[in-house]
């Protein structure tokens, strides 16, 4: 059996990794009578092809469009059977890469009168706060970097007031998902370091904290009276101007795991903002980055405006087009489909995949897949959630994913669509890594489709490393 999906660069993610978007979509074609509608919309199809595809992609368009989609065109019987639509955000980002916390979404980093040359307490406490002694004897808070900080200090809380320093207590930060603690800090009556505004201090190994850097600081006690801890909505939180933000705090064993809803800290951290002076220059130059950023977006869209109508094969979903809104990107196009089309089977791929559809059909008829409730690929199983990182999923609780298919594409039968589409307004989106087939994996697990395993499709795709024409 000839391979149907053939990978055209190494990775996927590796090309989301550089997505420059771009604001504004072109226009959406006119509804009108029905005689004055494409060819598309008047015919049945056994498949439609959804080609996930970013905005600056225009070259691996091209490339499919000279080479499996030419080929599916210069054979009218298998070109009849078959819809092709790349899956395009009608809305690039309208914030540069440059000034966003991240490239995988449009999120401004909203940094404002940054605390420069001087140190900076992460937390304090108000001066009506009694101090309490818990139970726990583990205790963390997490935090992501922003833009690059040093860390000069370690803390624990102040007892109440005329108490010495009566606790044996460890901080450490950990990076995420690091087994190892980058620096540390022992507390003990007769070491308990300095007192600044009910914190006991103490210096710690320096090390620049880059951007998007993502720790944990964890408090032990060694004692059976526990720690002084802290609700978290109760401590005055610095971030410096927005270099850095609180992700999560908690009890626990490990350093990167918390018990749900208990949110207490046991002290905090004194830090300084690296580069100020590169900071405040990148502030002062981003009125300009961000007119200049409008008008490419303006070119952009007037380049896939051209394209759509050159090609007629673009379909633009109402979603910004960024790598975290890829899921979304599919659900509103599923939405289209079931609204503008009549098929069978919908395959999902993605710009840098080979599809052999004549051997996409003889699967079908092998296996006899088109018929409802199919879902058809490569499933992983029991797939770890990751909880810090790029791909960091804080909101699904479960510590494994449900199946979901992965590598260039599924195949699914029209009904599974229409309950996509039709759902589409409540179904979540995760934010993971492959982030649109993970969440395809936890909707399907609502309704339990019968799942097909490609068990040669491993052997099949393999890395082409052609160019890009």
């Amino acid at each position: 059996m000839r391979n149907w999906l053939v990978l055209l660069c190494p990775c996927a993610l590796g090309v989301a990794l550089h997505l420059w978007l771009l604001l504004g979509g072109p226009a959406r074609r006119p509804a009108g009578p029905l005689p004055f509608f494409p060819q598309w919309k008047l015919k049945h199809y056994d498949v439609i092809v959804g080609v996930l595809s970013a905005r600056h992609n225009h070259e691996l368009r091209n490339v499919i469009r000279n080479t499996w989609f030419k080929h599916l065109k210069l054979r009218p019987a298998l070109n009849q059977r078959v819809l092709v639509k790349f899956i395009i955000g009608a809305h690039g980002c309208d914030v540069p890469v440059e000034d966003r916390e991240d490239p995988y979404s449009c999120k401004l980093l909203n940094i404002s009168n940054p605390v420069l040359n001087q140190e900076i307490e992460a937390f304090t406490l108000p001066e009506d706060t009694t101090s309490l002694l818990s139970e726990d004897r583990t205790v963390s808070v997490s935090f992501r970097v922003l833009y690059p900080i040093v860390i000069t200090s370690l803390g624990v809380f102040y007892e109440a007031d005329g108490v010495g320093f009566q606790r044996n207590i460890t901080v450490k930060l950990y990076q995420a998902e690091q087994e190892e603690a980058l620096f540390s800090a022992r507390f003990s009556p007769p070491s308990c370091g300095v007192q600044v505004n009910r914190v006991w201090y103490k210096p710690v190994e320096q090390f620049i904290l880059p951007e998007s850097f993502e720790g944990t600081i964890v408090w032990e006690s060694q004692d059976l009276q526990g720690l002084v801890s802290r609700n978290l909505h109760k401590v005055m939180v610095n971030d410096g101007g927005g270099v850095l933000r609180v992700t999560a705090a908690g009890e626990g064993s490990l350093p990167h795991e918390f018990t749900e809803g208990v949110e207490g800290i046991s002290g905090g951290f004194i830090y300084t903002i690296q580069e100020g002076d590169a900071l405040l220059k990148n502030l002062h130059t981003r009125p300009e980055r961000f007119e200049s950023h409008l008008k490419n977006l303006e070119e952009e869209d007037a380049l896939l405006k051209e394209e759509s109508r050159i090609y007629d094969d673009i379909v633009f979903v109402d979603v910004v087009d960024t790598y975290r809104n890829v899921p979304a990107k599919l659900l509103n196009f599923y939405r289209w489909t079931v609204e503008s089309t009549s098929f069978d089977l919908l395959l999902k791929t993605d710009d840098d995949c080979y599809i052999d559809l004549e051997a996409v059909f003889n699967r079908i008829m092998h296996k006899k897949l088109d018929r409802p409730n199919i879902w058809w690929g490569n499933f992983r199983l029991n797939w770890a959630v990751d909880r810090t990182g790029k791909w960091q999923e804080l909101e699904y609780p479960s510590p494994a994913y449900p199946a979901f298919a992965c590598g260039s594409g599924y195949v699914i039968s029209k009904d599974i669509v229409q309950w996509l589409a039709s759902n589409s307004e409540r179904l979540k989106t995760y934010q993971v890594l492959e982030g649109e087939d993970v969440s395809m994996g936890i909707w399907m697990a609502a309704i339990g489709p019968k799942r097909y395993q490609d068990l040669k499709k491993n052997a099949d795709v393999h890395q082409a490393h052609l160019k890009r024409t």
